[in-house]
């Protein structure tokens, strides 16, 4: 038996022995995708492997002590995490309708490709990411590289150039 098939052998019992518990644990400190930081955390443990002492003693050891921190991690970020509230339709006062609700509603496909062609290639990333891959302020930063910060200013230049677009201008988008 080849050291690493040893190794992927006793990595697989160390997984199938704890990782119920180690998930466990994790939704019990109220972290939000306990399943995938539970993967986190035996990723951590691969490299260490060959390394752990103690037996299983070692072994839980070395698990719980990456699942605190990653416990800890997940409770400061989502404490410097800025609270969103869920768009209420009824709830906004709005009289005209937004740029991107022109765009959606009311464009045809064409049209609707021209005016994101008009855009500067960030700001049309930036839109497609967020309004036709829905994808959130957090999902767009990681596609983009970008701090969600820098994601929400383009998403706010985005909307204001599309505004400033002739057609949505002046009216005529319809």
């Amino acid at each position: 038996m080849t050291e690493s098939s040893s190794a992927g052998r006793s990595f697989e019992s160390i997984y199938r022995r704890f990782a119920p518990f180690v998930t466990g644990y994790l939704r019990a400190r109220g972290v939000e995708d306990p399943e995938a930081v539970t993967q986190e955390v035996f990723i951590a443990v691969l490299p260490k492997i060959d390394k752990i002492s103690g037996g299983e003693d070692g072994v839980r050891a070395l698990l719980f002590s990456i699942a605190h921190a990653r416990a800890v991690d997940h409770h400061r970020e989502r404490a410097r995490r800025v609270p969103t509230v869920e768009y209420d339709p009824a709830l906004d006062g709005r009289l005209t309708s937004s740029a991107e609700e022109i765009v959606l509603t009311r464009a045809d496909h064409e049209e609707t490709i021209a005016l994101l062609a008009w855009l500067k290639t960030e700001h049309r990333e930036v839109l497609l990411l967020r309004v036709v891959a829905d994808l959130s302020l957090e999902q767009a930063a990681k596609v983009m590289g970008k701090s969600v910060g820098s994601v929400k200013q383009l998403q706010r230049r985005a909307i204001l150039a599309l505004k400033e677009h002739p057609r949505i201008a002046d009216g005529m988008f319809r």
